[in-house]
């Protein structure tokens, strides 16, 4: 069992999600049930799955959670790709968001080999 809030990778994650409430403040409102809805709670996924998993008895269990997380990452990024198609923020918040999504899914990674 680990301590998940010193794991840079649950810290790191949670930065992310301000970052993304953030960033749908300027989103129209109408997509407040849609875009905006799964965009937040695809980001808080990443560290709630992190910390579920660090409290399970086994390796192979975090490491089940690990995956879930990485993929909520990739759902970040689908979600920010169509936000940028849609004109609800701009190429650069979009790649900025998208490359901290992806230093994220990495670090999730390192940490997830670690375990085996």
């Amino acid at each position: 069992m680990h301590n998940f809030r010193e794991l840079k990778i649950w810290q790191r994650s949670i930065d992310f999600v301000a970052a993304v409430y953030e960033l749908v403040k300027q989103f129209p409102q109408d997509e407040r049930y849609g875009l905006v809805s799964q965009l937040k709670r695809s980001s808080v996924s990443i560290p709630s799955n992190i910390s579920e998993g660090a409290g399970r008895s086994t390796n192979a269990q975090f490491r089940h959670f690990l995956e879930i997380a990485m993929g909520s990452c990739n759902e970040v990024v689908t979600q920010l790709e169509l936000a940028c198609r849609l004109k609800f923020i701009t190429e650069e918040q979009r790649t900025t968001a998208v490359d901290e999504a992806f230093q994220i899914y990495k670090m999730i990674l390192g940490f997830y080999n670690k375990l085996e």
